[in-house]
This record gives C-alpha cells, structure tokens and sequence, in this order.
C-alpha cells in the first residue's frame, strides 16, 4: 500500500515568513521600549516567538496526516540525550501507545552567518547523534 503525498499549497509558508519578520520587529521594538537592547540584530530574536507561525502550521499539517492532537507536544518539551539530559524541542509527536515518533526543531538563520553557522551546525549534529 502506497500513500499518497500530501498536497501543499504554493505559498504554504507565506504567513509563516510574515509571522517571523514582524514578531522580529515587535521584540526588538519591545526591548527598546523597556530600555533593554541586546547587540546588532540579536534584540529581535531573544523573544524566542518569531517561529511560532512555523510551529502552528507544522502541527496544523501533523493533525491534518491524523495524529490525535494529545499526541502533539509544543514548546519546550524536554527529553533526554545523550549530549544534552534536558533538551527542549519545538514539536514532539507520539505514537498512539505513546512512543515517540517524531521530534522537530525549528531554528532561523539572519543576520551573523560567522558564528550563527557553526552553532547551528553544531546543534544539528549533537540533535543526530542524540537521535
């Protein structure tokens, strides 16, 4: 039996992108409202809520392939690996016997490509081998 590929709209991100730029916009104009400012563009990122958009579309699509949504877990759901005992990820999907079946981790890339680019090499490498 063969399943059938999702079909997905062409512009399926659209509201995701525009969701990212503007709460990039809204927390860095957070932070200078309180007096706050971290460094360069790093004011628009600490509010950690510019992927939500992602993460809302992303469980969208899991509930739509018919995972029951008790089997979904969003934000900050921590288990255990090998690298890192408390690492938190973005989406975590559970079988219905509830195993794990899937783990999702949403990360941006703007702006300090130097240091960013090996951190985020860095993670995705320790989240494989934690895998």
């Amino acid at each position: 039996m063969t399943m059938a590929s999702p079909s997905f709209p062409e512009d399926v991100f659209a509201d995701a992108v525009r969701f990212f730029w503007a709460m990039r916009k809204d927390q860095a104009n957070a932070q200078q409202i309180r007096g706050l400012m971290d460094q360069g563009s790093r004011s628009a990122v600490t509010g950690g809520k510019q992927m939500d958009g992602f993460t809302r579309l992303i469980n969208e699509y899991i509930r739509a392939a018919g995972v029951n949504p008790l089997n979904i877990k969003l934000k900050s759901t921590e288990l255990p690996g090998y690298f890192r005992p408390e690492k938190k990820w973005d989406i975590v999907v559970l079988t219905r016997d509830g195993d794990l079946s899937a783990v999702i981790e949403l990360k941006s890339h703007v702006g300090s490509f130097g240091n960013n680019f090996n951190n985020r090499t860095e993670e995705a490498m320790g989240s494989a081998l934690d895998i």
